[in-house]
């Protein structure tokens, strides 16, 4: 596709747009660490929620998800449990407060807040910063294939190398497209820190749901209910399933069957039930040393990090899911109308790429161009937020732990410009040997953030865990976890996470009682400013009898039940669009009560009690005299 005049502007406009804003934040943000990484813990939660929604908006998990509906129909609601998309539940209800109360900048930091100082803490804080640039480099080299794979078909070589000096093998095309891309995002975030993501991230989502909106119009203009119903196989409107998918393409599109057949949802029963057994651990374990985390860090208090967390699900799903299943019926029209899987295989094409061909075919001049800008922001949003993520354990807890604890501020910021050049030159070296986004995509979020669970779900909930119990369990799991990369085929890795999890657990256990456990000192010190539920007795105990106006927390029950049901609320987040968009109206009405039941459940079951408990906490912690601006782990 050659793009018309019109759209081109309208990209050229988008991308000198963001390099303004990062150029603009450049001094504000180089104010001092907090102000580059945490944009100086001054942004409302709703920007923060709005910027943390933008960077899952991403172009490579859309270009997964459009297939997965086309492909799945309303069962592929349950697809992105993998991830799991309902962590964000579990931040919002709990786990989002006691991070933030902790005040600091990293994750790794926030090790001597509970593991305090010695061999075991800086054992774990060396293991927590090489799992983040391990997910920093996973996720940038995702992002980096998939942006490649998009762009080429929207800017032909053929078009493009009479302005390019040098030749690119045809085979190297798409990677040529996204050094190009990936050197934009760079430069606006190095500039600009947090509050250039953040600001940037505002403009790409107003992009991304317009986008979302006209797509979905276009889609439902083109497609007809009785057009669905004819094209599709049985059970594809339906979320409910049984053992089996029993979505049967075979007398339709032979090769999406074939396809289909090498991924690990046909058996979805299965799978479901173990996304939701892997994902309640990894939610139990707080979010990964990436973006989301530290967009949480950046909040203003603790309850404005549980307000931003829960944001992120209202501002991102319906949007999203608008454009996605505009987008499946478009593909639905493009394989009915015009043959279009003949016309995918005639240019070597893959199920993929079904995105950018329906844009190439069905989105009139303009509006591509404000599409692709959309898209592109998607891709730059989460680029940058994950690029943002690697400086800051680099800077903070290497260069400024080890090799120049005196470093000024300008020399801080120096390092965290070379460091996001290098960590994207690494990605990119890394996105060169890949052969697709699914193989990098199934190992991240099945192995790598497999490994992470055990160890960071013990560092929360058992008093007894210390740093040798969770260097020894994080390096089990990641070890495992690189391993599986070359033994287990990435569409099974799902399935053997109980034996991942068992290896991380036995080696969490074994260097727990290694070692003697964490000083009391520590231990009291973490209980009183976060105030955590699980086996914390003997440590609550010792606070208690020192501190005796302080309450020991025992909403565990409570905060179960509203995980429950916001889960529930999340998914009716997640299908309303999806009915709007086919026009299943007594689905929609059922759905949109159930998000009204919902909603009211968690207004009278959560946020009331979490309002009035914060105000308890924050009175307390003044009776005791400590600095809630000050980090834990330098009282």
């Amino acid at each position: 596709m050659k793009l018309h005049i019109v759209d081109i502007m309208i990209i050229c406009a988008y991308l000198m747009v963001i390099v303004i804003i990062g150029l603009v934040l450049k001094k504000r943000a180089a104010k001092n660490m907090d102000s580059y990484f945490l944009g100086g813990k001054s942004l409302p939660f709703y920007m923060l929620g709005l910027s943390n929604a933008s960077g899952m908006f991403d172009i490579t998990g859309t270009m997964l998800m459009v297939y997965w509906a086309f492909a799945y129909g309303f069962k592929s609601l349950w697809i992105p449990w993998i991830w799991p998309v309902f962590n964000q539940i579990f931040l919002m209800i709990y786990l989002s407060i006691w991070l933030r109360r902790s005040n600091v900048l990293t994750g790794a930091e926030w090790i001597k807040t509970r593991f305090g100082r010695g061999r075991g803490a800086n054992l774990s804080h060396t293991i927590v910063v090489v799992f983040a640039l391990l997910s920093v480099l996973g996720f940038l080299s995702y992002g980096f294939i998939g942006i490649g794979k998009f762009m080429e078909i929207f800017f032909p070589w053929e078009a493009v190398s009479a302005y390019v000096p040098f030749d690119v093998p045809a085979q190297y095309v798409p990677h040529f497209y996204g050094l190009f891309f990936t050197a934009i995002a760079t430069f606006y975030v190095m500039l600009g820190g947090m509050l250039s993501i953040v600001w940037t991230d505002v403009v790409q989502f107003c992009i991304m749901t317009v986008a979302g909106v006209v797509i979905a119009v276009i889609g439902m203009q083109l497609v007809a209910p009785d057009m669905i119903q004819e094209f599709v196989p049985a059970g594809w409107d339906s979320p409910f399933f049984g053992c089996t998918l029993d979505v049967d393409w075979s007398s339709r599109l032979g090769v999406l069957t074939e396809r289909m057949a090498n991924e690990p949802y046909s058996l979805i029963g299965l799978f479901v039930m173990m996304a939701l057994f892997k994902g309640v651990f990894m939610s139990m374990a707080g979010p990964a040393p990436n973006y989301d985390m530290q967009k949480i860090l950046s909040c203003k208090t603790p309850k404005e990090a549980a307000l931003m967390s829960g944001s992120v699900s209202v501002i991102l799903l319906i949007p999203r899911y608008l454009m996605i299943m505009g987008f499946a019926l478009l593909a639905i029209y493009f394989f009915k109308e015009e043959q279009g899987l003949t016309q995918m295989a005639a240019s070597n094409s893959d199920f993929e790429t079904i995105l950018p061909y329906l844009i190439t075919r069905y989105v009139p001049v303009g509006l591509a161009g404000l599409l692709l800008a959309g898209l592109l922001s998607a891709f730059m949003s989460t680029f940058a937020s994950t690029v943002n993520a690697a400086p800051a354990y680099v800077v903070n807890d290497i260069y400024l732990k080890y090799i120049n604890p005196q470093a000024p501020v300008k020399r801080q910021i120096k390092a965290s410009y070379f460091i996001s050049v290098l960590v994207v030159l690494i990605s990119t070296v890394m996105g060169f040997f890949l052969k697709d986004i699914n193989e990098i995509f199934q190992w991240i979020v099945g192995a790598l953030f497999g490994g992470y669970i055990a160890a960071n779900v013990l560092k929360w909930h058992w008093w007894r865990f210390n740093g040798e119990g969770y260097f020894w369990g994080m390096t089990a799991g990641v070890v495992t976890a690189i391993i599986m990369k070359f033994t287990v085929p990435d569409a099974w890795i799902l399935y053997f996470f109980p034996v991942l999890f068992l290896i991380s657990l036995a080696g969490c256990i074994l260097g727990t009682y290694s070692a003697p456990p964490t000083d009391d000192e520590t231990l009291m010190a973490f209980y009183i400013r976060v105030r955590p539920w699980g086996f914390w007795k003997p440590i609550a105990d010792k606070v208690l009898e020192r501190h005796p106006q302080l309450e020991r927390n025992g909403h565990f029950k409570r905060d179960m039940v509203n995980v429950v049901v916001g889960i529930l609320w999340q998914c009716t987040l997640t299908i309303i669009p999806m009915y709007l968009v086919t026009r299943g109206y007594w689905g929609l009405a059922i759905s949109v009560v159930l998000l009204a039941l919902t909603s009211a459940f968690l207004y009278y079951n959560w946020y009331k009690p979490m309002c009035l408990e914060e105000k308890q906490y924050d009175a307390q912690i003044e009776e005791l005299g400590l600095d809630d601006k000050k980090r834990v782990g330098d009282e």
